[in-house]
């Protein structure tokens, strides 16, 4: 009996293409297809990369050391500048007089070097963001003994300081030794806080992704494919981009109008499984939507919300999110009703969380305030523009 003739590698080649053409087009949607030639440039940089997570943690902390451009830190800095150089010209003293006398003179040096000296720093921020660690320390030492000289040079003006080589050799040295000391300070303050960050976003991803959130949202999804696939499809997208950008290693801020996406992304979720339960009111102020938060912030505030003020309500509840500036400050507001038997306490851990991270990011700059207002529970967030 003849065998039938093999299939040429041509005719397998088109029959394989083709196959795989028509695979595509039946399961993958265009609207699911990513976008671009290259798929894996979609797929960002996870933190559980440990080269990846090293690099970023030194990018933390570098960006933690220049917080001494931040007014309160700044401040902080200029005062210790100016207490210690005052003490250091105490032991020279001859008598209260003169010890009251120099520490005085040295205090109005060294705030006119150290108004020199961080605004400098601040300035070239990016030209020194790009040096390596030793590049930008000498760099640093450098600004820190002109500075100084500055410092000396407008107390020598009124005669309080002699005008001698020796002495102005003296000051550069004692300026550029404070410049460094000032920097390993910083240094040393960011690897304290790093641990804190670290920790503070690891139980921020884990309070989140919640199981049950998870579960809710595919289940939800399931009960959409027949009934109603696009809608199934921009559920699965939505839960698609908490899951990335709770994964991916996004900085230590992002602004606030990215946060508001996610958060609708999280609400028109939950809005999905609630159906008429949950109403959701948007309030925003354009101008606030530059400023800078932390990854994830808001997401907490919205889902305690849900949790506490809808879901436990047999008639549901209504939440409103509303945003505005004032005074060079932008504040977002997270609104929701009560329900009429109140249910279980939470740990307080996500409130919390997010008051370190603000913490963190703008020190006393910012603030988050709680509380029960008129019978409507109430989370607003404060920070600078």
């Amino acid at each position: 009996m003849a065998l039938p003739p093999e299939p040429s590698a041509s005719t397998s080649a088109a029959d394989s293409t083709a196959d795989s053409t028509a695979r595509d087009s039946s399961l993958w949607p265009d609207t699911a297809r990513l976008r671009g030639a290259g798929a894996s440039s979609h797929f960002e940089a996870s933190r559980f990369d440990p080269l990846y997570e090293r690099k970023a943690r030194e990018r933390w902390r570098l960006a933690t050391q220049f917080d001494l451009c931040r007014p309160a830190l700044g401040l902080r800095v200029l005062m210790f500048i100016q207490l210690a150089v005052a003490l250091a010209a105490l032991p020279l003293a001859q008598g209260l007089w003169d010890a009251a006398t120099r520490a005085v003179t040295m205090a109005f040096a060294a705030l006119a070097a150290g108004l020199v000296w961080v605004p400098s720093v601040c300035a070239l921020r990016p030209h020194l963001a790009r040096r390596t660690a030793a590049g930008r320390e000498a760099a640093l030492a450098a600004l820190g003994a002109l500075a100084a000289v500055v410092g000396w040079a407008m107390i020598a003006m009124f005669g309080l300081a002699p005008v001698l080589p020796a002495a102005v050799a003296g000051s550069a040295l004692g300026g550029a030794a404070m410049a460094l000391l000032i920097w390993r300070w910083l240094g040393l303050r960011a690897a304290a806080a790093q641990p804190v960050e670290a920790s503070a976003r690891l139980a921020e991803l884990q309070s989140r992704i919640r199981p049950h959130f998870l579960f809710n949202a595919l289940n939800t999804a399931l009960a959409l494919v027949q009934v109603d696939p696009r809608r199934a499809e921009s559920v699965l997208e939505d839960l698609s981009e908490l899951f990335r950008v709770a994964l991916a290693e996004t900085g230590a801020a992002v602004t606030l109008d990215e946060e508001i996406d996610l958060a609708q992304r999280y609400l028109a979720i939950e809005q999905l499984r609630f159906g008429e339960r949950l109403q959701v009111v948007w309030d925003l102020d354009p101008a606030a939507a530059r400023a800078p938060v932390p990854p994830l912030v808001l997401q907490p505030l919205v889902e305690n919300a849900v949790r506490h003020g809808i879901e436990p309500s047999v008639r549901g509840g209504r939440i409103q999110v509303r945003t505005h500036v004032s005074r060079g400050m932008a504040e977002v507001t997270v609104t929701n009703t009560l329900p009429d038997e109140p249910g279980r306490h939470g740990s307080g851990i996500a409130l919390a969380n997010v008051a370190e991270r603000l913490r963190l990011l703008h020190d006393v700059a910012a603030s988050l305030r709680t509380g029960v207002e008129d019978g409507h529970y109430r989370a607003s967030i404060v920070v600078p523009l």
